[in-house]
């Protein structure tokens, strides 16, 4: 199988690299697609600079897709899913710390051996913050391997930002398509408050649950919607 790892990055440039030089020696992948998300910074650059240092023979060939203007995280994600015509996607977000191969492998496995049609890769052992996040609410979690064309059937999935997340699960939930929860341990993440200070680092916060608000009442309407029809059909 085919397999794709997609980094969606906004404003990335002193984080990314790191993220791109675990992938890169991920054997299972065929292809790295960063999405540039109408980045204000060089995040383009820095991904650019990755790709031409590290075109060579038996590694994932590298590719950056550069949005004019920022779409959100689920805009991002829908660019780099179908810009490819892999079979399964690895969704990675560009900020991540404590990275290494064996997580990717991991996160991938259930997929790629036919368990589960999605994995979700969370957090355990990385920092106490992003511990805590995840214990509570692991299915916002970014870290995940799936099948694409799963992916590109959800309705609106483009639009949804921050939300894209919370579609995801609550869409794989109302199909009953099998996901499994992977631990990965010793990885967390760079917050908003860290990257844009603590004024603008909660306002980021606010409008990201937001997102995910608007998302989940959106799509548990159109799982409500659907449960409705299918009584009505058997009726």
């Amino acid at each position: 199988m085919k397999v794709a790892a997609v980094v969606p990055a906004y404003n990335e440039a002193t984080r990314i690299e790191r993220v791109l030089s675990v992938l890169i020696e991920c054997a299972t992948l065929h292809e790295i697609i960063v999405v540039n998300d109408g980045s204000a910074d060089n995040t383009a650059e820095v991904a650019l600079r990755f790709a031409q240092a590290h075109t060579m023979p038996n590694k994932p060939l590298v590719r950056v897709i550069n949005l004019p203007a920022n779409r959100g995280k689920g805009g991002a994600m829908f660019a780099g899913a179908t810009a490819t015509d892999a079979d399964v996607i690895l969704f990675v977000d560009a900020d991540l710390i404590g990275l290494k191969p064996h997580h990717v492998e991991r996160i991938l496995k259930p997929v790629l051996e036919g368990e589960v049609a999605m994995s979700i890769g969370v957090f355990r052992g990385g920092r106490l913050s992003t511990d805590l996040a995840q214990i509570l609410v692991p299915y916002i979690s970014g870290q995940r391997a799936l099948l694409r064309e799963l992916f590109v059937e959800i309705p609106g999935i483009e639009r949804t930002r921050s939300g894209v997340e919370i579609a995801l699960t609550l869409h794989f939930r109302r199909n009953r398509y099998p996901v499994a929860m992977v631990v990965v341990e010793g990885i967390t993440h760079t917050m908003k408050e860290e990257k844009l200070g603590w004024a603008q680092g909660v306002w980021a916060r606010a409008k990201m649950y937001a997102e995910i608000g608007g998302a989940f009442l959106r799509y548990a309407r159109l799982s409500d919607l659907r449960h409705r029809l299918l009584l009505k059909r058997e009726e």
